[in-house]
């Protein structure tokens, strides 16, 4: 029953993984707004999965447990582009690309930076959900923020969850994913409180 109930996770997790940004990215163009989204949590959120890519595959954990994450970073740049556009900071693509590229191959020079990258990507990511919610909290209005994106995020957090401890037993890894289910659980109840107070105005 164990391998079947870790292959259902796998699956959901890619499937939702596959389209948890296009809420999102729907609101943002439907609006032609990116109002109340944050680009310092995406910049975060971005760096984050991108660290966490990098540390799944220098240590050779199995395909599987982070297919996900180059779909997710497609879709993060997708709408990191349409939310620079919108604000009208499209020059900035470019820096922020470089730096990324930089970063993915400086933390593998040495076995100790990917550690500390992967400690360093449960508070950036963090950091992000953070960002978002002060971001909720001093506007008052989820604007465009999409509820179901973040909601599929904590789904997928929790997914992974079962699948670390199934197949990996990071400390590391499952330590990030438990903050992570905690912080999209509550940026989601948040958009919901304020789209909720927005109506009844």
């Amino acid at each position: 029953m164990a391998p079947t109930l870790l292959e259902l996770a796998h699956w959901s997790t890619w499937a939702v993984c596959a389209v948890i940004k296009l809420p999102q990215l729907a609101a943002v163009l439907a609006a032609g707004s990116a109002r109340g989204v944050s680009t310092g949590s995406l910049l975060l959120e971005l760096a984050g999965f991108l660290v966490f890519l990098r540390y799944q595959i220098y240590y050779g954990y199995p395909l599987q447990t982070y297919l996900e994450y180059p779909i997710i970073i497609a879709q993060d740049v997708i709408l990191l582009l349409f939310i620079l556009h919108f604000n009208g900071n499209k020059k900035r693509a470019l820096f922020y690309g470089v730096i990324f590229w930089g970063g993915w191959y400086m933390i593998t020079l040495r076995k100790w930076i990917i550690d500390l990258a992967l400690n360093l990507c449960t508070f950036i990511s963090a950091a992000s959900k953070l960002a978002q919610l002060r971001c909720l909290w001093q506007t008052k209005d989820s604007g465009q923020v999409s509820a179901l994106t973040w909601s599929m995020s904590a789904y997928t957090c929790a997914t992974r969850i079962f699948t670390t401890i199934m197949t990996m037993n990071d400390l590391g890894v499952l330590i990030r994913f438990i903050t992570m289910l905690i912080l999209n659980i509550w940026v989601t109840a948040t958009i919901l409180h304020y789209r909720k107070t927005k109506k009844t105005d």
